[in-house]
């Protein structure tokens, strides 16, 4: 992360001023009753109720589509987009889009709640200005685990080293920066030569990979199907919390691991920009943002929601999802251009036929 969360918080405690109150309830502008709004987002990644409350407040309706990867959902707006107002990339997607002329420039003035975000999910590099993108909810990749199979594990040493069955996740920037990490490269290394360094090592280090998982590792996990998934951290924390067991456990590797953030933007030709833009500002509301994270279990980005204290405490204080300033140091954010990508395709493509999953 660029700074501390901690020192985030004191400053704002000390003085800053959020857009709603502790009481206030979020009222939707007039003059949207009757339209639609289409929204293309992962599964698994909103609260029960968002929806719902959005089109009662508005008086629209939202058709609500989901996909499994940033690469699935890229490469349909690749293709031209078939009527979506809201997607939701990573950071490093962002870049991509951004660069391609895929996603629109936002209108801050229809998102008042923007002064609800933490500074410290704001300005980064995949999008200097927040120009096209709102935080919408962030975390980590890392180990999730049958603590009554596996005992403890801590590191991606570890994780390669188990003797038993192991689901990879299909994100290949996120995974392949572990294996940069572990063959001594910066996790965002460009170099041919480095990546299919890190490549080999994934393809010697996969013997007791059973699945390549497309954002579904934690169901695998909870089937038994395998004792140990690489997944996105609120993915596991999800099934820890409806199991209300002490079977499963996550982990954020000590070698350090991506830290991610995604984003709400808007893709050329949506039809209804302005609908999009007010879904964005009723997501920024502390009690809609804090409702979505308590859901989803990801870290939220609205410091008004965690300063209010609306976060649930359990999670809140959790470590694998509001990670330690110490811990944050071996964090790394994904960097993409084009063609970096088209190498880690290429060596992803290698991973999966020699790993055959």
């Amino acid at each position: 992360m660029r700074r501390s969360l901690i020192a985030v918080l004191v400053a704002a405690l000390v003085g800053a001023a959020f857009a709603q109150s502790e009481d206030s309830q979020w009222v939707c502008p007039a003059g949207f009753e009757g339209q639609t709004l289409n929204v293309y987002n992962w599964a698994t990644y909103i609260a029960e109720d968002t929806i719902a409350n959005f089109e009662a407040a508005c008086g629209v309706n939202v058709v609500y589509d989901t996909y499994a990867s940033d690469d699935d959902m890229l490469v349909r707006l690749r293709q031209g987009n078939p009527g979506f107002d809201l997607v939701v990339p990573s950071d490093v997607i962002v870049t991509l889009m951004v660069d391609e002329g895929l996603i629109l420039e936002l209108d801050k003035a229809n998102i008042p709640n923007w002064a609800n975000l933490d500074p410290t999910f704001l300005d980064l590099p995949f999008d200097p200005g927040n120009r096209f993108s709102a935080p919408y909810q962030w975390g980590t990749v890392g180990i999730g685990y049958n603590v009554e199979k596996v005992g403890e594990i801590s590191t991606w040493a570890e994780l390669f080293a188990y003797d038993g069955p192991v689901a990879w996740l299909e994100d290949t920037t996120a995974f392949i920066g572990v294996g940069l990490i572990m063959t001594g490269h910066d996790p965002n290394a460009e170099g041919a030569a480095a990546i299919r360094e890190a490549a080999e090592f994934l393809i010697d280090n996969g013997g007791n990979v059973v699945y390549i998982a497309k954002d579904d590792g934690q169901e695998m996990l909870v089937r038994g199907e395998v004792d140990i998934a690489v997944e996105y951290s609120g993915d596991i924390f999800q099934i820890m919390d409806e199991c209300e067991c002490d079977t499963y456990a996550y982990v954020i590797p000590e070698e350090g691991t991506n830290f991610w953030l995604d984003n709400l933007v808007i893709p050329v030709g949506a039809p209804n920009k302005a609908l999009a833009e007010t879904f964005i500002d009723y997501v920024l509301d502390p009690h809609v943002g804090a409702s979505i994270a308590n859901y989803t279990a990801y870290g939220s980005p609205n410091l008004a929601a965690i300063v209010m204290e609306l976060i649930d405490p359990e999670l809140a204080e959790d470590p694998g999802i509001y990670p330690s300033a110490e811990t944050q140091e071996r964090l790394f954010f994904a960097t993409q251009s084009a063609e970096r990508e088209q190498l880690l395709f290429e060596a992803w493509d290698e991973i999966r036929i020699f790993i055959g999953r």
